[in-house]
């Protein structure tokens, strides 16, 4: 999603410079070209080797570094490749060096130098934060158009608690897709998506489930989000960080996901059913472990609600997306369930993909036209699905808002 765009990453003197690591792998991962640029204190914390090894470029330490006169972007020309700078951390040293216009290493020289968009992600003890001159400093480099993600509460390194924390991983990098401005198409658009797999209980600690591990309905949230829809995600039980910013309601049961998909279904312009929704729960759920006594064990089943079958008889005008994971006879699968249960789209895929971080798919539509798209990331492959989903909307719901 960010191929094309280069991003500069300023790393300054915190112990947050760790999660800086996650941060410049996520941004390769989503295509940019990332060149990092250090200040002494940060070196102290993480290596300038570590930074070069995740970003594929030379790190810039410092401005009389003999070093860079073999680098083919020098620090000064970075600012004509920049779409965007990041800090991570911002201390609240370079954090009042830009407030007052000073420029005595690397970092604070090229944040003087740059025209584009910049963020600021504070990370700092709390009571730093909350002295007067951080705070006077911070909303200083605000009104100069520094954008701060951040900080936020809980507890940091020395043991302290409050608002001090580096912004998650996560939200750093929504930031920085927010202010490059990247595809907001499907502004205006209500999405709900459900994810992962549903537990059937037997008894208080058995359940029946299935694989499913959720990773392709929250990479379709993250991503619906990242576009500018209003995403409200149901999933089942999951060990995934849910995106931020969405609408989140967790439920375990079918039964409970059929209910919450019920409460929020008429209010959506689009609904993608990711979700395992399990097809059989026991008719009766004992209130006490089940002890270990015969040598066979018979559990009669039931019938649960098709949660995406009766969408379909009542769409009041949603485009629906289901999911068909197959082991067999997986297009000819999926064009059955689409017709049956009324969807205006399918993706099918082998259950291999389950609990994987990449997959390979195919879209079915109802003209009867099969794509293929390869092997790639989920996050990429949700990319892509959304693609496909907002060239067939209907202009009068994302012209709605």
């Amino acid at each position: 999603m960010l191929t094309g765009k280069t991003v500069i990453v300023g790393i300054s003197g915190g112990i947050a410079a760790y999660k800086t690591c996650e941060i410049v792998r996520g941004l390769k991962k989503e295509g940019a070209e990332v060149f990092c640029v250090m200040t002494v204190s940060a070196q102290k914390f993480v290596s300038p080797l570590t930074f070069r090894t995740l970003s594929g470029n030379p790190v810039i330490t410092d401005l009389f570094d003999e070093d860079l006169n073999n680098t083919p972007v020098p620090h000064i020309a970075l600012r004509e490749k920049a779409d965007l700078v990041l800090v991570a951390p911002a201390t609240a040293n370079i954090i009042g060096k830009t407030a007052n216009g000073l420029a005595d290493d690397a970092l604070s020289t090229l944040l003087l130098s740059v025209k584009c968009p910049v963020i600021f992600a504070p990370a700092m003890n709390p009571v730093m934060w909350e002295n007067k001159v951080v705070r006077q400093n911070s909303k200083k480099i605000q009104k100069l158009g520094i954008k701060l993600i951040g900080p936020v509460y809980g507890e940091v390194a020395c043991g302290e608690e409050g608002t001090g924390r580096m912004a998650e991983v996560s939200s750093v990098i929504d930031a920085v897709f927010d202010l490059l401005n990247h595809k907001n198409d499907l502004s205006g658009l209500k999405i709900l998506i459900t994810a992962g797999a549903t537990r059937e209980a037997i008894d208080p600690i058995r359940f029946i489930s299935n694989r499913s591990s959720g990773k392709m309905g929250f990479a379709l949230a993250h991503a619906a989000k990242r576009r500018g829809a209003e995403v409200t995600l149901i999933s089942g039980p999951t060990y995934l960080n849910p995106p931020a910013n969405v609408n989140l309601i967790e439920v375990t049961s079918a039964e409970e996901m059929h209910k919450a998909v019920q409460a929020a279904a008429q209010k959506q312009d689009v609904i993608i059913m990711t979700a395992a929704v399990a097809d059989y729960r026991p008719n009766f759920t004992f209130m006490q472990k089940l002890q270990k006594r015969a040598d066979t064990m018979s559990l009669e089943l039931t019938r649960t609600v098709d949660i995406l079958e009766e969408l379909g008889k009542s769409k009041n005008g949603s485009f629906l997306v289901g999911f068909a994971a197959e082991s067999n006879n997986l297009i000819e699968n999926a064009r059955e369930k689409m017709k049956k249960k009324n969807l205006d789209l399918i993706v099918a895929n082998n259950v291999e993909a389950f609990e994987e971080d990449c997959s390979e798919v195919f879209i079915l539509d109802k003209a009867g036209e099969v794509e293929q798209l390869p092997l790639q990331e989920k996050i990429s492959t949700a990319n892509s699905i959304l693609d496909r989903i907002v060239t067939r909307v209907s202009p009068s719901r994302k012209d709605r808002a």
